[in-house]
């Protein structure tokens, strides 16, 4: 959840780092800071809260063409202006921001930094410490960066400054996400392209374990023994407007309004002028060739993914497993004889769901992701992709993306079927379009359903979500959803299973909200007046 901001150049820093990590506050955080180096010092400005205190905090006397910014969300250590990025060594001399998790940094902190004094409890502040150390051991601030980067176990993106060397920033990756973004007389380094977007849109991608000397005219890349990379930049391809607000109070307001917009955005870029399905076909082969699918995702992801399962079962009559992530890597399931892996990510950056790309890759098996941010991670290193074009998603809770992944796992499984000669009974470019004007209805609704929330959710401290078949999994995000944005405790269930147990937490006022959009199942909603059950709101 944390981001990386870096920028080297000949413009004044402290703007650009402040800037790029307001476009990162979407995944959330507990605090943040930044380091520019002048002429002779590194300025370092932390805060607990948002990045409106962190702009009071910074010093605008501090002038400066390099830094480093960073916003956190706690991992070790609690929140505070202490366990904040950037870290600095103990003689100040070198600062540092990371995202990921070092694993062994206790280890590195027993066997390499005993005696060393500590500014904060991260592990974060170990790298810091090692480089500082390593390069009074070699006298060279690239070889003290590699040994130390040598040193590490676990996920990492690490942007450095050396307050010694103006002309510098030291970069390396493993697993976390990080970009360096190219431009005429500076460069930057960024864990989302969205930071840097009003700065640059050519970016080069890093692989794992490798370094970058970066400069304001050069990015070396290097592999962590120091053999040259070259790589081409590739073009980001994110409207900058689209990662504004508008008139909007807030941008999950206007990313549910945009829904309509982003379904019919769907039907133009899936659909030929002969109005046929447009799948890459690649894609069509591996859905072809394949004898079981498997679905990675996570959280809303994976929400999506149980909704897919259930058209790609009953449309493309391929059988579907729907896996969380985090759970596939250390309990992985026995294997049917030609598997496809399907990944899905809003950001196509989930770390869990690389660890599970990098396995099944090393066994051969073929992958697909489906995300909505072309050119990352996920979506490099499948074997094909296949774009949500919903347009940035900024705020926490997902909402465009997550109907967006539906709409293409419904196409997927349309043309899979017509790939594979089943006939079907609808059109189902004609079907989104229906689902477009439906959403357009309800957003249109605001005021119904603001007077809906306040009479029946706005003092509950719990609430419940029943529905049955496709119904069950929407239920599980629309649980998921009321938890992220009100906090208030609430559970999806299977319409059948609310009676074994759960029921016994319903009680006067407790809100129960029941999807029936499935024609299929035959719901029978009663409220009984008397007795013990069902007593809540429905």
């Amino acid at each position: 959840m944390c981001g990386i901001v870096g920028y080297i150049g000949y413009n004044d820093t402290k703007d650009i780092l402040l800037n790029g990590l307001e476009k990162l506050e979407y995944r959330g955080y507990d605090s943040a800071g930044i380091a520019v180096l002048d002429r002779e010092d590194i300025n370092l400005f932390k805060v607990k809260g948002r990045i409106a205190a962190l702009r009071k905090r910074v010093d605008e006397k501090a002038d400066s063409t390099m830094g480093i910014g960073h916003t956190r969300w706690a991992t070790h250590g609690e929140p505070s202006a202490e366990n904040a990025h950037p870290h600095q060594s103990a003689s100040g001399r070198f600062a540092v921001v990371h995202n990921g998790v070092i694993e062994n940094y206790q280890d590195l902190k027993r066997d390499y930094l005993d005696g060393v004094t500590f500014g904060s409890v991260t592990d974060t502040e170990v790298i810091v410490q090692l480089v500082e150390k390593n390069a009074e051991t070699y006298g060279d601030t690239a070889e003290a960066f590699r040994q130390t980067i040598s040193l590490l176990k676990g996920s990492y993106a690490i942007g450095l400054i050396d307050q010694e060397d103006g002309d510098t920033i030291y970069v390396a990756k493993n697993k976390s996400p990080l970009l360096v973004g190219l431009g005429d007389g500076f460069n930057v380094i960024a864990s989302d392209a969205m930071a840097t977007l009003k700065e640059t849109d050519q970016y080069l991608e890093i692989y794992d374990h490798e370094i970058v000397l970066l400069n304001r005219n050069f990015a070396e890349v290097q592999k962590l023994d120091g053999t040259a990379v070259n790589r081409r930049p590739f073009t980001a391809q994110i409207d900058v407007s689209d990662t504004e607000k508008g008139t909007y109070p807030h941008f999950m307001l206007k990313e549910i309004d945009e829904q309509p917009f982003v379904m019919r955005r769907i039907i133009q870029e899936y659909q030929d002028e002969q109005d046929n399905l447009k799948l890459d076909q690649n894609v069509r082969c591996a859905m072809k060739a394949c004898d079981r699918i498997y679905i990675i995702a996570a959280g809303t992801s994976y929400h999506a993914g149980l909704v897919g399962k259930q058209f790609l079962e009953k449309m493309a009559g391929i059988p579907v497993e729907v896996h969380v992530a985090s759970e596939f890597s250390y309990n992985m399931p026995l294997l049917s004889e030609n598997p496809l892996f399907v990944f899905i990510s809003q950001s196509g950056e989930t770390a869990d769901s690389r660890s599970v790309l990098v396995k099944i890759k090393e066994m051969g098996h073929p992958a697909l992701t489906i995300t909505n941010v072309p050119g990352s991670t996920l979506s490099r290193e499948s074997d094909d992709t296949l774009h949500l074009h919903a347009g940035p998603e900024i705020a926490v809770a997902s909402t465009k993306a997550y109907t967006a992944q539906i709409a293409v796992l419904a196409i997927l499984a349309v043309d899979t079927a017509q790939a594979t000669g089943l006939e079907l009974d609808f059109d189902p470019m004609q079907e989104l379009a229906i689902v477009a004007n439906a959403m357009e209805a309800l957003t249109d609704q605001k005021e119904t359903i603001e007077e809906l929330v306040r009479d029946n959710l706005g003092t509950t401290r719990n609430a419940f979500f029943i529905g049955r078949s496709t119904d069950y999994f929407v239920c599980l995000e629309g649980a998921l959803k009321l938890k992220e944005i009100s906090y208030i405790q609430a559970e999806g269930f299977a319409g059948g299973e609310l009676k074994h147990g759960t029921i016994a937490l319903i009680e006067e006022g407790t809100p129960v909200i029941a999807l029936a959009t499935q024609e299929d199942v035959n719901y029978a909603i009663r409220r009984q007046r008397t007795g013990s059950c069902c007593t809540g709101r429905q």
